[in-house]
């Protein structure tokens, strides 16, 4: 190999520094080791931390930078004022044990943060996730349940929660509920499967009255009722769930619940004959 050929390579792997450093994404972002946050207590240099960390290893371009900390009124100074960000940020990896220039590299056309992925929480989250699909696909339901709620547990808030978020930021919490609502969705799913539906009755309770016009959470609401003997507690939900759509958005319940509906009607009245 070259030797510019290994000055590449080198450039675009993890920088190797304190195992023991991790940050997070979901929830506050926190810089953590040894228990104590050294996340940057400057509003705009956490934002860029933020935005860095998002891309773990990779390029961010200046241009994004600027579009995330300023939107369409960057200052006039704006590429000097990111390269006082990036110091800041430099001398806080510094004092983590980092080399800062090595860690936190200016890299045409912006900068790269060397970190390895697994070092951000997001990247726990998203193996957790993993496995529990692998596992569903095997149909090792409980298996997969506990791997979701393990993805779950990574969380301790709503993404990016002391950062003042602009446009690419904003999009990508976006990005991260929806990614969250998924695994919940995917535990419940796989516990209904495993049989663990009467457990589930409360928690899709709260979560119906927490989201009344959520079609996807009355029907594992009303799936689990059926299942546990509540058939009439369920066609209550649906009727709850009718009214409140035909009253807010002037719709019908998709047609997967309404199937749900007629099989819990049809189901009474074969019992009934």
């Amino acid at each position: 190999m070259h030797t510019g050929d290994a000055a590449i390579n080198s450039a675009r792997r993890p920088l190797t520094g304190p195992d023991e450093v991790t940050f997070t994404l979901l929830g506050p972002v926190e810089v953590l080791r040894d228990g104590a946050d050294h996340a940057p207590t400057t509003p705009k240099v956490r934002q860029l931390l933020a935005l860095l960390l998002t891309r773990p290893g990779e390029v961010i371009h200046i241009d994004s930078i600027i579009q995330e900390l300023w939107a369409n009124r960057p200052p006039r100074s704006v590429r000097t004022t990111v390269h006082t960000y990036v110091h800041h940020l430099r001398r806080i990896m510094e004092q983590l044990g980092y080399a800062p220039d090595a860690v936190l590299v200016t890299r045409t056309p912006g900068y790269q943060l060397r970190i390895a992925p697994a070092q951000v929480d997001v990247s726990a989250f998203h193996r957790e996730c993993q496995q529990g699909r692998d596992l569903l696909r095997r149909q090792e339901f409980l298996e997969a349940a506990a791997r979701f709620r393990a993805a779950q547990a990574v969380w301790s808030g709503p993404p990016l929660a002391n950062v003042h978020c602009g446009p690419l930021l904003t999009a990508y919490g976006v990005q991260l509920l929806e990614q969250r609502r998924h695994a919940q969705d995917l535990r419940i799913e796989a516990e209904i499967s495993g049989g663990a539906h009467r457990e589930l009755i409360g928690e899709l309770r709260a979560l119906a009255a927490a989201n009344p016009l959520d079609e996807g959470v009355h029907g594992q609401l009303m799936r689990v009722l059926g299942r546990s003997g509540r058939r009439s507690d369920a066609m209550a939900s649906y009727r709850q769930l009718r009214a409140r759509l035909n009253e807010e958005l002037g719709v019908e319940p998709c047609g997967e619940l309404q199937l749900l509906h007629r099989q819990l009607l049809s189901d009474g009245h074969l019992k009934a004959s």
